[in-house]
């Protein structure tokens, strides 16, 4: 399956970008495992923050920004199979939950109940 990893990446770091990369490796910890058990994780700033550059982005949460991170992770979610939350406040984590259970694609709230996942 192609899983969505959703947490905090911006939230809680008032743009300081050593707490965005340090929150970016929590999102990245599970990638390794999800692949073991033959899934493909996603991360939506694994898409993001390449066109965000490309386009000229220069500020994080200016217009630019606004404009793809959010739309980037809705994009990826038609594609899912199944979003794994992690812990901590993410208003975008969290919307990315609310789409997919809107859309019927499974949540786990922890990596061992991802199913082929031997933690």
């Amino acid at each position: 399956m192609l899983i969505l990893i959703a947490g905090p990446y911006r939230s809680g770091t008032g743009d300081d970008p050593a707490k965005m990369a340090a929150n970016l490796r929590v999102l990245e910890a599970p990638s390794h495992a999800l692949f073991r058990a033959g899934h493909v994780p996603m991360i939506g700033e694994w898409v993001a923050l390449p066109v965000w550059n490309a386009a000229g982005g220069s500020e994080v949460g200016d217009e630019l920004y606004e404009e793809i991170f959010h739309p980037v992770a809705h994009r990826l979610l038609a594609m899912c199979e199944g979003v794994l939350r992690l812990p901590g406040a993410s208003k975008g984590a969290d919307n990315d939950v609310k789409i997919a259970t809107e859309r019927g694609i499974p949540v786990w709230y922890d990596l061992k109940d991802v199913p082929g996942v031997a933690v």
